[in-house]
């Protein structure tokens, strides 16, 4: 048979070339594949940016929807409680000095008509009065003692500004203390009004040895109530030691609401104190000759309420109804005490002591000038004082809680004046309550 095959060394070169032409075939063969997979790759990775772009703007779509449901639901809230009107109007910035009998708040970008207890004319003519006090800073508060309705809560500032101290209990309560003492002593002690007492020295001073039992020559008499109306230091210091104690004295004062949150309408700080436990420290507390004591104007105005309302506290309250532009109401006052701090007859024995002070006491002449009018011949008035500088001595803290009540006993007023003096005197709280009280039973 005849060799066909071509020669021996052109036999190589074409081996060598169909391998190198496989090896190309297989290499093309691989990148094809390389790109395809490549190109798949590329595809999801572009598919799932997009498809992601989608959903985020889904997303965004959803999360837009979901704030304007929020935003709606906030803008017309439901039924408000007590508890949630705090929240509601925390956002309003209030001035309360300027608050009216009806004022607009907006939230969300709907108008609320807000209708308070606020007496506009009662409101307007104190600002003016504490305009006038060259006082460098003043605070009142008028409410009714039986339900806690405020008709009215000013304070003003010489130097401008607006930092709503009615609602701070950043000032020593000083001899307003007294009213949680003697309430002490005549429902835990068994005293009455006119129950003997004995002190040494001065009755504005209290030094240790005024606390001592009553020994040797210069011992002088006197009742519970007269040392009440006189604020005697030396006797309500020798209670606190002898007749009170540690315990009792801050039993009592939580029962005043001291320590102890105060349901309000607008944030309002809780009052302080600490009951020390040796002679001295409770001697200062009982007869309030310290200045670790504090309580804000508003909790001074109650601790009168407390007299007149048959030892009832009230919660005190200003804001009536809250409604939309719709007629809607979304929230309803409601009236509410706080607690029963002491008994109806401890009450009652309370009231006189405060009245004395008004007859003869640290309140005569303001009052005297009151009382001589017609109109008040048979109102019941009562007040308790108190005075007391501050740390550095620069300011003097000058305050009053009193009542009024008209014969009939169908109207009636607390009022709680604290007036802050520089080195000028300005014009005394008992002066101030005088003409609040004069203004008001004339509206």
């Amino acid at each position: 048979m005849r060799n066909n095959f071509p020669h021996p060394t052109k036999w190589r070169k074409y081996q060598a070339n169909l391998q190198r032409s496989a090896r190309r075939k297989q290499f093309q063969k691989k990148l094809l594949m390389l790109f395809a997979i490549s190109g798949a790759g590329l595809a999801l990775v572009i598919l799932v940016y997009y498809t992601g772009i989608r959903l985020s703007n889904a997303s965004d779509r959803a999360a837009q929807k979901l704030q304007q449901s929020e935003n709606k639901v906030d803008a017309s809230p439901q039924k408000l409680s007590r508890r949630d009107l705090t929240f509601f109007l925390n956002d309003a910035a209030i001035d309360v000095s300027l608050m009216t009998d009806q004022f607009v708040h907006r939230k969300n970008g709907v108008g609320y008509t807000i209708k308070t207890t606020i007496n506009t004319k009662l409101q307007k003519y104190i600002l003016r009065l504490l305009k006038r006090s060259r006082t460098r800073q003043s605070a009142v508060v008028v409410l009714n003692p039986y339900d806690g309705r405020v008709f009215a809560m000013v304070d003003h500032d010489a130097d401008g500004n607006s930092e709503n101290l009615i609602l701070k209990a950043d000032y020593p309560a000083a001899s307003l203390f007294k009213i949680v003492s003697a309430a002490a002593a005549l429902e835990r002690a068994g005293f009455s009004p006119d129950k003997t007492l004995f002190f040494k020295g001065k009755k504005h001073t209290l030094y240790k040895y005024q606390l001592k039992p009553p020994k040797g020559r210069y011992i002088r008499k006197t009742t519970l109530r007269k040392a009440f109306a006189s604020s005697n230091n030396a006797v309500f210091g020798k209670l606190g030691i002898h007749n009170l104690g540690q315990r009792v004295l801050a039993e009592y004062a939580a029962k005043f609401r001291f320590n102890t949150p105060i349901s309000f309408d607008f944030p309002l700080a809780v009052s302080t104190i600490e009951v020390p436990a040796d002679d001295f420290g409770l001697a200062e507390i009982s007869s309030g000759f310290n200045k670790k004591t504090l309580i804000s104007p508003l909790h001074a105005t109650l601790l009168s309420a407390v007299a007149v309302n048959k030892g009832v506290m009230p919660a005190p309250w200003l804001v009536d109804t809250i409604e939309d532009s719709s007629g809607k109401f979304f929230y309803t006052a409601s009236h509410k005490t706080l607690n029963a701090s002491i008994s109806n007859k401890t009450a009652g024995h309370l009231k006189i002591l405060m009245q004395d002070a008004v007859r003869y006491g640290t309140s005569r002449r303001a009052f005297g000038r009151l009382r001589r009018k017609k109109v008040f011949n048979k109102f019941k008035l009562g007040a308790k004082t108190g005075t007391i500088n501050d740390e550095t001595d620069q300011f003097k803290y000058d305050w009053l809680t009193a009542y009024a009540l008209d014969p009939d006993g169908i109207k009636g007023i607390c009022v709680g004046v604290l007036g802050i003096h520089g080195k000028i005197l300005g014009v005394r709280s008992t002066e101030l309550a005088r003409s609040i009280i004069n203004y008001y039973f004339s509206l």
